[in-house]
């Protein structure tokens, strides 16, 4: 979560924080079966890893502690079968989604030499069967989207008898406002630049925005580090790149707003969004949007984006150019400022908390 953050690291971190500023004690807890004396709820994030998840929904419902599950749900399922390369490539076009995400986690396992209990658990009984357990210990489900919830109805149909409590993925309003930002100077020179803030991995696509945007008179800023997993795709992406090409690293979550302030577009053009916290964060600093149509992108940025496929070069290449030649969002900055804040995302999560206790409280009453 904190060696390799993305964007459900900021999710997490940022619903602590501005929980906190209405009232809320929060602990934010890294160890796997943690005691809960003191605690009236649990809060877990992403059902797409059971193998971290589910022992913790687990150790809560063993001590009599309601569940709240953020659900970031989306596979990747396409992204595997058409973009995945050398075997794990070959392996997935022969296999079901699920057996995809089995085959994943056990290779992750073996590789790193880190066969956690989940994981073990994984390939013991299949990811299907882990994420439907870890479905029916929650007590409330809080997506970010109307259609990432309805993923999870169709996936896992016990869902359905749980309450849920959509949580809007949101920006820092204080951090991300192009009236108080003033860029250094040496991120001033870029100005204009297209920028891309995301973990460099296949399934970002990278790869393809670097050949889409290799003739176009611009810079192109990549800001991230290499999944642990994908150093292969990093070495393969540094070698497209050419001289206009910038790899920043990770920055602190802070200090994006200085590369956005000087951004004319960010791009962010993965197999699947939900929706894509840093292009919420560009969108309201001004940036013109280049995002995929894939997930859930578009419950958020209606038509005040310009949208591309991942697996076409050209489409991603129109569609920089159309963001390059616009003027800036100003109907985007406002809506992002007006529905898509930490303050609105942390009264939402509370909600969903205070449905979680309810749900507890009834399952306990009928037992």
């Amino acid at each position: 979560m904190f060696t390799a953050p993305g964007g459900d690291t900021v999710q997490l971190v940022k619903t602590a924080e501005y929980l906190r500023r209405l009232g809320v004690e929060v602990d934010i807890g890294t160890t796997d079966e943690p005691s809960l004396k003191g605690y009236d709820l649990v809060h877990l994030f992403n059902l797409m890893r059971p193998d971290d998840v589910f022992t913790q929904a687990e150790n809560a419902r063993r001590q009599g502690v309601p569940v709240a599950l953020s659900t970031i749900y989306g596979l990747y399922t396409e992204f595997e079968r058409k973009a995945r390369g050398g075997l794990a490539g070959v392996a997935s076009r022969h296999l079901s989604a699920w057996n995809i995400e089995r085959l994943k986690v056990v290779a992750k396992g073996v590789k790193n030499r880190s066969m956690s209990k989940g994981a073990w658990q994984i390939a013991l009984y299949g990811y299907h069967h882990q994420c439907a357990r870890l479905v029916d210990l929650v007590d409330v489900f809080l997506p970010n989207s109307g259609s990432e919830m309805e993923r999870v109805h169709h996936d896992f149909p016990v869902a359905r008898a749980r309450p849920f409590e959509i949580v809007p993925n949101a920006v820092d309003i204080e951090v991300f406002d192009p009236s108080k930002v003033r860029p250094r100077p040496e991120i001033e020179r870029l100005r204009g630049c297209i920028v891309s803030a995301a973990r460099i991995e296949g399934r970002k696509c990278q790869l393809e925005l670097i050949r889409a945007a290799r003739d176009l008179p611009v810079d192109l800023v990549l800001i991230g580090k290499p999944a642990m997993n994908n150093i292969g795709y990093y070495e393969a992406v540094q070698r497209e790149a050419g001289p206009r090409v910038h790899f920043i690293g990770q920055v602190d979550h802070n200090q994006l707003a200085e590369y956005y302030a000087v951004a004319k577009v960010h791009a962010l053009i993965s197999w699947m969004e939900t929706p894509g916290l840093s292009s919420l964060e560009a969108g309201v600093m001004g940036c013109n949007l280049v995002i995929t149509d894939k997930g859930d992108t578009r419950d958020y940025f209606e038509a005040d984006a310009y949208y591309a496929d991942p697996e076409s070069v050209p489409s991603i290449r129109t569609a920089l150019t159309q963001a390059l030649a616009a003027t800036a969002p100003t109907a985007l900055q406002q809506r992002i400022r007006r529905e898509f804040t930490w303050e609105k995302a942390a009264a939402a999560t509370l909600r969903g908390y205070e449905a979680a206790l309810a749900h507890a409280k009834s399952s306990r009453v009928a037992n």
